[in-house]
């Protein structure tokens, strides 16, 4: 019981942070009751449907995840700008190829982070997770950095074993 009123306070906190981000209004009275009110709903409806458990709101990866971030945003600075230097090439030399990243992560929350760590990367795109691995599209044969993937799929992994101890 105590883990799902955690739970339920982080989704309070995460929610509104995020309202009070996408939407600047901090100093309109009538428009901070909507973004109360539009939180408390969410909040009620994903109680109601039973999504407030580890798995929905994935506390057990929370305490690295602001680190993690970071990292991925430079990581995906570098690959923007490695994938639009290539684009706006005079001849661009793309070779599209589907290759498999295999799977460090266990837990669902886990696989969705590194799944879509992938595809926020330029260049590269998760198609489908099975269970021999995670299928990626890329638009080089540079991109296909296995060893990259690993070690972002390592991140994950050491990211979701913090969490659980």
């Amino acid at each position: 019981m105590k883990g799902r009123i955690v739970r339920v306070f982080i989704l309070v906190i995460s929610l509104s942070a995020l309202w009070l981000l996408l939407s600047g209004y901090f100093d309109h009275p009538l428009l901070l009751a909507f973004g109360v009110f539009s939180v408390a709903f969410s909040v009620w409806l994903a109680q109601r449907a039973g999504v407030t458990d580890d798995e929905g709101v994935p506390t057990s990866i929370m305490p690295g995840i602001f680190g993690y971030w970071f990292w991925l945003a430079a990581e995906i600075g570098k690959s923007n700008v490695d994938v639009a230097r290539r684009a706006l090439a005079i001849q661009p030399l793309l070779a599209p190829k589907l290759f498999l990243v295999p799977i460090e992560p266990k837990s669902n929350a886990a696989i969705a982070t590194f799944a879509n760590s992938i595809t926020l990367t330029p260049g590269t795109v998760s198609i489908d997770i099975g269970e021999r691995g995670i299928l990626v599209h890329s638009l080089t044969n540079e991109l296909c950095d296995e060893e990259g993937h690993h070690a972002l799929g390592h991140r994950v992994a050491l990211l979701e074993r913090s969490g659980a101890q």
